[in-house]
């Protein structure tokens, strides 16, 4: 504290003293300062591209636990220009696991399921549940690895709320990021059937 208050001192002594050094200094200072958050903002984005590229591959998210596919889907909404991306998955998440931002598009709710298996129409009733109740007025966004079953895919176009249907072989182009979920660049992710 003693420290703080002494230099605090000598800095306003400085400063009064010589204000043309002063003022070089601070404004030599802001540069740095403003030259470190560019290159840390660079550092981090070439840090998701490589994780991104890293596990564009099927056989690669096939192997990746629950959690890292859900910050793998966080990581390429951001590549997209998704702002205010939080995961909040694990217990207590509501059914969705990342919410989001498009600009000038509104607020989007994700659920993502990681499945060797088929998603089935209760997983989406669950999720529509959840848009209709703790998250009215976003945009859904279901995510998986697997497919969906008919009834399932049936139950999500049937919906009263958009709803953005992401299955495996749609997930692949977009972890390529040859799509994407954004309506600004794209009008609408078809849904898999739509896509064939």
């Amino acid at each position: 504290m003693t420290a703080t208050c002494l230099l605090g001192v000598v800095i306003v002594w400085f400063a009064v003293n010589h204000p043309v050094w002063a003022a070089g200094i601070a404004g030599l200072l802001a540069v740095l300062f403003a030259g470190g958050l560019v290159l840390r903002h660079r550092m981090i984005q070439a840090d998701r591209e490589r994780f991104l590229a890293g596990n564009a591959e099927l056989e690669k998210v096939d192997r990746l636990p629950g959690p890292a596919f859900e910050h793998l889907v966080a990581e390429r909404m951001i590549a997209d220009g998704f702002r205010q991306v939080r995961e909040c998955g694990r217990g207590g998440d509501g059914g969705v696991d990342i919410t989001a931002v498009a600009p000038g598009h509104g607020r989007y709710a994700v659920q993502c399921k990681r499945y060797s298996r088929t998603v089935g129409a209760p997983e989406v009733r669950n999720f529509l549940g959840a848009l209709a109740n703790t998250f009215a007025g976003h945009t859904g966004v279901l995510v998986t690895s697997g497919r969906l079953t008919k009834q399932a895919r049936a139950e999500a176009l049937g919906a009263r709320q958009p709803l953005i249907l992401v299955e495996r072989d749609r997930l692949a182009d977009w972890l390529l990021g040859t799509v994407t979920l954004l309506p600004a660049r794209s009008a609408r992710m078809p849904a898999e059937d739509e896509a064939r």
